[in-house]
């Protein structure tokens, strides 16, 4: 209802206005700011200080809707359509614009030109778009995306293409829920490249795109996960700091390690067995780093951050969301894909499950776990996720929510006297179980990915903790007591 807007005043898509200004410039670019991002209204009628309903002139109405007609399309570049109708509030009329989100994007005042004429809506302002923004509007016009685009800079690598393929079988083996399945998986090929458009065969001439480079030795300065454990709850003193680079998939495992390792381990006990989990849901943290990386605006010269506090993790994804979408849209399932290429290739690998479905199963973690539940922001031009704490005993009632059923009843610390983490623990604890338990069994039951595993046992064999005996298939795992 416009009464119940009006009375929460202006926001990131709406805007109010006493009268039509004599200076056209002054409402024309939040038209073209609504056509560039998720659309919006302006209400003229409406004191944009006070909230006042004031109205405008009955007699005159249908005069100002047509020269504000003719205004948007004389001044926007493309053309811009709006609807414009009349409401009456408190017997008074009012003048409704609605914008809706472009498809022709980038849209500019005519006069102003194309680079300092395009606007775009950030939290209830509408504000110039810097180049990067700017680029990656004119990629959404031309329904094209920065990573199936040729990269110049590079040549094809055949054996950084054999890698690839190798590494995306790899994945999809671990994917598989039974040894039939994975032994109905087909090697990867570069012409699965091809069709996926990560590899380009021009006349013959094969060339690398941008997602072929992000997915192999991925040289651009920006395309990385920054990791930060903080003190208290604010981004000012550093506990522990990484830089994640190399291929993506890769990112994303380091990232998620890091995340694991700087959060706490809750342990219960139920029909005398010892349960552990962490005190936020593993698939949700996953999505949270997932979603960041495949979603980002790869032309904005920032990274992915993933932050963690005593209240909660944060990660952060360049880039404002994707082709006119609201946050209330992906709660629903709403997905626009601004990496496709990207996309297709984690599709396959089974880093992300099917598209749009990962804030809802965000959601459905968190829920089950009993906690609060995941907070969404658009912050500038970037977009975040936070994932609450319940471990956190500060004043903020609202930061500390119920308590996992899954977490501590007895809370384990991160680290043992011993210096292990606490996912080496639990594969301590398996091995003692069951020395032939294999390194994919260990992932499934710790619910984390087999890559994750490999690491954490190297640095066991590398510290001298345990040793593997025999054979990679027929072998046990000795721990030297």
């Amino acid at each position: 209802m416009l009464v119940d807007e009006i009375k929460f005043g202006e926001s990131v898509n709406i805007e109010f206005k006493r009268e039509v200004p004599q200076k056209s410039k002054k409402y024309i670019k939040s038209v073209i700011a609504f056509a560039n991002t998720a659309g919006g209204k302006i209400v003229i009628g409406i004191d944009d200080e006070t909230h006042e309903i004031v109205g405008v002139d009955k007699d005159g109405v249908f005069k100002i809707i047509d020269n504000i007609t003719n205004t948007i399309s004389d001044m926007c570049c493309p053309q811009i359509f709006p609807n414009i109708g009349v409401n009456t509030i408190e017997g008074k009329c009012v003048i409704v614009i609605n914008i809706y989100p472009g498809a022709n994007r980038p849209y500019y005042i005519k006069s102003l030109g194309k680079e300092t004429g395009t606007y775009i809506r950030v939290s209830g302002t509408s504000r110039p778009a810097d180049e990067a923004v700017l680029k990656d509007l004119e990629l959404q016009g031309t329904h094209r995306s920065f990573d199936e685009m040729v990269c110049v800079e590079h040549k094809y690598d055949a054996g950084k293409a054999e890698q690839l393929c190798g590494a995306i079988k790899r994945y999809m083996v671990e994917a598989a829920k039974s040894n039939s399945e994975k032994k109905k998986i087909k090697d990867i090929t570069v012409q699965n490249l091809i069709n996926w458009g990560v590899v380009k065969n021009m006349d013959g001439t094969l060339l690398p795109t941008n997602a072929f480079v992000l997915l192999t030795d991925n040289v651009f300065p920006f395309a990385k996960i920054q990791c930060a454990l903080f003190k208290g709850t604010e981004r000012v003193v550093f506990i522990d700091k990484r830089d994640f680079e190399g291929p993506l998939f890769e990112q994303i495992e380091e990232a998620y390690d890091f995340v694991l390792k700087h959060i706490n381990l809750g342990a219960e006990i139920k029909d005398l067995v010892r349960n552990e989990a962490y005190e936020l849901p593993t698939e949700a943290i996953r999505e949270a780093i997932v979603n960041a990386v495949t979603h980002r605006n790869f032309l904005d010269r920032a990274c992915v951050q993933v932050a963690v506090y005593d209240d909660r993790l944060e990660v952060t994804s360049p880039g404002m969301l994707y082709g006119g979408l609201t946050i209330e849209q992906i709660k629903e399932g709403g997905s626009k894909i601004r990496n496709r290429c990207i996309a297709e290739v984690f599709s396959r690998m089974k880093i992300i499950e099917s598209w749009g479905t990962g804030i809802k199963r965000m959601y459905s973690s968190c829920k089950e776990y009993g906690i609060r539940e995941p907070e969404l922001l658009e912050i500038g031009d970037s977009f975040r996720v936070n994932l609450y704490r319940p471990s956190y005993s500060g004043n903020d009632a609202q930061s500390s929510p119920k308590s996992s059923p899954k977490s501590s009843s007895k809370s384990s610390s991160k680290s043992s006297p011993n210096g292990l983490n606490a996912t080496q623990q639990k594969i301590m604890q398996m091995i003692r179980k069951n020395s032939r338990i294999t390194q994919a069994e260990m992932a499934e039951i710790i619910k984390i990915s087999r890559r994750a595993v490999q690491k954490n046992i190297k640095e066991l064999v590398d510290q001298g903790i345990i040793i593997h005996e025999g054979s990679t298939r027929n072998g046990y795992w000795k721990i030297k007591e």
